[in-house]
């Protein structure tokens, strides 16, 4: 289970909308000044993402929580986002290369071309009917996993920061 901490913004029935800060583990890479991961790191900042996850330990607005998806449902999802608009773009490619070379009086690369963009098409078609499928299925939806409480702060008026124990429920 790959887990973020985040704080509720908004809860709708069995949802939440859980807001957190970007991360990244750039800072503590060797390479960090000649990567392109890091640069884009750079660019970005730190603005919050703002995920619909489950909510079924009922959180309320303003609570701090733990968010997590499992691994084999984010690895699979990327696959599908990742990997088969790539695959059908390259098997349409190829179909409309032969089309092109074996059937048709235009050049191979003219058909090669259209069948490439065909190929992508129906692979961004194939990439919605797989969205709208595994929408309700929970192997693919973040869930809260548990709300933390905030306990101990101290401090004083003499300008000292909060200091904060995370207790996790």
């Amino acid at each position: 289970m790959i887990e973020e901490t985040g704080q509720v913004v908004a809860v709708q029935g069995d949802f939440a909308w859980v807001e957190s800060e970007r991360s990244s583990t750039c800072g503590g890479c060797s390479v960090r000044n000649g990567c392109g991961t890091a640069a884009l790191a750079r660019v970005l900042g730190k603005r919050p993402v703002r995920l619909r996850v489950l909510n079924p330990v009922n959180a309320r607005v303003h609570d701090t929580v733990v968010v997590g998806i499992a691994e084999s449902g984010l690895v699979r999802g990327s696959l599908a986002v990742y990997i088969a608009p790539l695959a059908a773009f390259l098997c349409g490619a190829v179909a409309g290369q032969f089309v092109g070379n074996y059937f048709l009086a235009v050049g191979s690369d003219v058909a090669a071309i259209c069948g490439a963009v065909a190929g992508l098409g129906a692979g961004f078609a194939w990439l919605r009917r797989f969205s709208r499928a595994t929408a309700a299925d929970a192997s693919y939806q973040p869930v809260i996993l548990r709300r933390q409480i905030m306990t101990g702060a101290a401090g004083d008026v003499a300008g000292r920061t909060l200091q904060h124990k995370h207790l996790e429920i």
